[in-house]
């Protein structure tokens, strides 16, 4: 699997990225996205209370960030994951996890528009 860049992008997805792994495929790439934005719905709503399996939540989440390359959320749920492991900012981990999921469904939201 290719490796996410080294720089930063400016866009909260690395479509490049999304391309590679849809090889190319414009309406797989559609229907990935749409697929990703309702799964984070769900699980964000499922971690919300931190309950005990919250950690393996956000591996899952982590994993389809990963997939189509929404690396800050993956990044923020690996984030929890740790948090959860050693019990220490839970919280403060799950809210920026939130805000990289919003700032991914945002720019999903464009691209399914579009």
């Amino acid at each position: 699997m290719p490796s996410p860049p080294l720089a930063p992008i400016d866009s909260p997805l690395d479509l490049d990225h999304l391309s590679r792994m849809t090889l190319g495929d414009a309406a797989l790439e559609q229907e990935v996205l749409a697929m990703f934005a309702e799964q984070a719905v769900r699980l964000m709503a499922a971690m919300a209370g931190l309950p005990a399996e919250a950690g393996a939540l956000a591996h899952k989440l982590k994993g389809s960030a990963r997939g189509i390359g929404a690396f800050a959320v993956a990044d923020a749920a690996a984030s929890l994951e740790t948090a959860i492991q050693i019990g220490h900012n839970e919280r403060h981990a799950f809210a920026a996890l939130k805000e990289a999921v919003t700032e991914a469904r945002a720019a999903i939201e464009t691209i399914l528009k579009s």
